[in-house]
């Protein structure tokens, strides 16, 4: 159950209307398909233009020190067009491009926000819940504080003039929030499009799922069934259905 500021108490709601438009937000590589990859599909699926847009180039993203960060950073950036074509992705990625590790949310990059917001016209922006408690990586604050600020700016017409008329979302999804009150249920087929979407993220198997080994399937089948368990415990149901789970804000 949600709990409310008035004390009162409410059912999570669940399966939002497909959307026309969907643009998802996130702070690296691969942060959109552990968040909401399966919603992606699944409206994709049902004729939902879907969008990816990435803050940061991924040039960190490993535990290997001898790593060359731009080489890394062009392979992430294939890894990522590959994952939101599996999904369904209607349109080119947005890359950012910002330093790994080194993303703020200052008034250029939410100018950057708004440019997309106001040129894609989504219906629905999926982000990173930036007030997650204890959260450690600052680009997952900084990217969710980067889509709530740039929809702020987005829908009115004196911020941001110069980038184009100004676009209203209906609702906002939230992964990753400690009081998720909306879940999105995905059938198996789903599943393993999200799936399959991460696994294109090949760079990030050792540091990110724990795969050292491409040619050891106990390793891959460990992950997917990491990924399984931690859906069916998402489920704000508590039913074992397949879930990814968000914060709904709709009141734009």
């Amino acid at each position: 159950m949600t709990t409310y500021l008035s004390g009162e108490t409410a059912s999570p709601s669940q399966n939002l209307d497909v959307p026309s438009r969907a643009l998802a937000i996130g702070a690296h590589p691969d942060d959109i398909e552990f968040g909401c990859g399966g919603t992606l599909a699944k409206w994709a699926a049902k004729g939902c233009e879907i969008f990816h847009l990435v803050c940061t180039d991924g040039s960190k993203g490993t535990w290997d020190p001898d790593v060359d960060g731009a080489a890394l950073a062009r392979r992430r950036q294939r890894e990522q067009t590959d994952a939101a074509r599996i999904l369904g992705g209607s349109a080119p990625v947005t890359f950012l491009g910002w330093t790994d590790g080194e993303l703020e949310s200052g008034m250029v990059q939410r100018g950057q926000i708004v440019e997309a917001i106001r040129r894609l016209k989504p219906d629905i922006i999926l982000a990173h819940d930036p007030w997650k408690r204890y959260r450690l990586h600052p680009d997952h604050r900084h990217a969710g504080f980067l889509a709530t600020d740039g929809v702020v700016a987005a829908r009115d017409p004196l911020f941001f003039p110069e980038l184009g008329a100004p676009h209203r979302p209906s609702k906002m999804l939230l992964w990753e929030a400690d009081q998720p009150d909306h879940e999105e249920n995905l059938d198996e087929e789903l599943f393993q499009r999200k799936l399959l979407a991460l696994k294109a993220h090949s760079s990030q198997y050792e540091s990110t799922m724990g795969v050292n080994r491409l040619d050891d399937e106990s390793q891959l089948v460990a992950f997917e069934n990491r990924i399984r368990t931690r859906l069916s415990e998402n489920s704000l149901s508590h039913n074992g259905q397949l879930s990814e789970v968000f914060k709904l804000i709709d009141k734009i």
